[in-house]
């Protein structure tokens, strides 16, 4: 089983080197796909230094039109995308792999994330649900390092991102997924790292504006049932026993150790992302 795994770039020297670590050491047979919008920060640089990394330099409209051109190159069997302050946690490949042999009818497989602080320390953990078509207007239930998708899906459906989004495409990706009938599964274990910035998208004021559009597109009935469904929600997560994670260690790359991993440990567990 091959893995295509798309990594849309701009101006993220920064974090690019721990994210092509983290692909290049997962021991499967993966393809990864950097797709940086001509940027002007040492970029290039980096990625003449990763040749096992296919890089592609060219303007785009945007991150989610970037991941569209390469999913269209994309050659695997299983397709993602990861982002350049993202990372995947040793293994977490060849444990996608084994449950979509084990699952022939699961379509995309989702997963758990650990998310970080820059210097690698944990922050919170984020578990997947199932995708309900209606609640997706109110709770989004994974994060899309942590979301893994068979190769039809996206050429035989046609279930690529909406460029016109500079957020919340995930969201609206997802949600055509659901409509077009896409059978998911969840794979109960930690594949991804989230690193939480300060300066993410999801956290930006364009994301707040989409976020405002993407209530006002919402059914009518949806939004008097905002906090039922919220309710409904964290009884998943808890049936889930995300509030119940004993501490753990996690492997990851980090500024101080771009070429190594480090283990770093997570004493106090905990679902609640502050801010979020």
């Amino acid at each position: 089983m091959k893995f295509s795994i798309i990594t849309p770039s701009f101006r993220s020297a920064r974090w690019l080197p721990l994210c092509l670590a983290s692909v290049a050491d997962q021991g499967v047979e993966v393809e990864h796909i950097v797709q940086d919008s001509c940027s002007d920060d040492g970029t290039r640089e980096i990625l003449a230094g990763h040749p096992e990394a296919k890089a592609f330099i060219e303007k785009d409209s945007g991150m989610y039109d970037a991941v569209n051109r390469g999913l269209r190159r994309a050659e695997g069997d299983v397709l993602a995308y990861l982002n350049t302050d993202e990372q995947f946690l040793p293994g977490a490949l060849g444990a996608v792999a084994e449950y979509f042999r084990e699952h022939p009818t699961v379509d995309v497989a989702l997963s758990d994330t650990i998310v970080t602080d820059a210097e690698g320390e944990y922050v919170c953990h984020r578990w997947s649900l199932t995708p309900a078509r209606h609640q997706l207007w109110v709770r989004f239930p994974v994060l899309s390092c942590a979301l893994f998708i068979r190769r039809h899906v996206v050429w035989d459906l046609g279930v690529y991102l909406d460029p016109q989004w500079r957020d919340l495409g995930d969201l609206f990706w997802v949600m055509e997924m659901v409509r077009k009938g896409v059978r998911f599964g969840v794979l109960p274990r930690y594949t991804s790292i989230f690193t939480d910035t300060g300066g993410n998208m999801g956290l930006a004021p364009n994301a707040v504006r989409e976020r405002g559009i993407k209530w006002q597109m919402a059914p009518a009935w949806i939004k008097p049932l905002k906090g039922p469904i919220i309710v409904w929600h964290r009884v998943r997560l808890l049936l889930r026993g995300a509030s119940s994670q004993r501490p753990f260690d996690y492997s990851l790359f980090t500024q101080n150790s771009p070429r190594e991993r480090v283990t770093r440990h997570a004493a106090r567990p905990t679902s609640f992302w502050r801010g979020r």
